[in-house]
């Protein structure tokens, strides 16, 4: 999907375009990495001349910033099983197999290493953070109204937490990854929800209160 030579004949205009040169973005992230990713060769594995990209995106930077955005806020699926622990399993492993991709893995090298001193792609991963919170909340509210799970829990807070062993094993401590530290992220998860720690504002309470 992420390889391979330029289409044979010219794209067509308007959203087959932009859908062109973002998965052109996002094939030469994962073969060439962001410090040797250039517009002409965007637009050479697009099929489109390198005007039509800079008509629509000024630099690498912003065109990068949106194919970034588009792709991670589309590539992760929100369940709806009809069970929290099954719901955040789904959401967890989803999570986990995104991330690990050849796709995956270079969208990280860009968005944390790469590009990440970029004030566009610092705004880009706090837009793509957001989104995806607001994306999954659903599956929360949902157990909410199944009596799942408590009425007073803070559903960001409750994402962040499943998220969070994920992250820390790919971006700091390098260990495996699979779909064990998706189940595992999915068991703390219920357990801090269950023990109230989930609550708005709990986090900024002293500890022992």
């Amino acid at each position: 999907m992420w390889s391979g030579q330029p289409p044979a004949r010219p794209v067509g205009r308007g959203a087959k375009v932009r859908a062109a040169v973002h998965a052109a973005t996002l094939a030469e992230l994962v073969d060439k990495g962001y410090a040797s990713m250039t517009v002409e060769n965007v637009a050479q594995r697009a099929g489109v001349h390198k005007t039509t990209v800079y008509r629509r995106w000024k630099d690498r930077e912003s065109l990068l910033t949106d194919a970034l955005a588009e792709h991670m806020a589309t590539d992760i699926p929100v369940p709806d099983t009809g069970s929290i622990e099954t719901d955040l399993r789904a959401l967890a492993r989803s999570i986990v197999q995104a991330l690990t991709s050849p796709a995956g893995q270079a969208i990280l090298a860009a968005m944390f290493t790469g590009a990440a001193h970029l004030p566009q792609i610092a705004a880009a991963r706090r837009q793509v953070f957001d989104d995806r919170l607001a994306r999954a909340e659903p599956v929360l509210r949902r157990a909410i109204e199944r009596g799942q799970l408590p009425a007073d829990i803070d559903p960001a807070e409750v994402l962040k937490t499943l998220a969070a062993p994920i992250y820390l094993r790919l971006l700091i401590t390098a260990e495996p990854v699979d779909e064990t530290t998706a189940d595992q992220a999915v068991r703390v998860t219920l357990a801090a929800v269950r023990a109230g720690a989930l609550r708005p504002g709990r986090h900024d309470e002293p500890v022992g209160e």
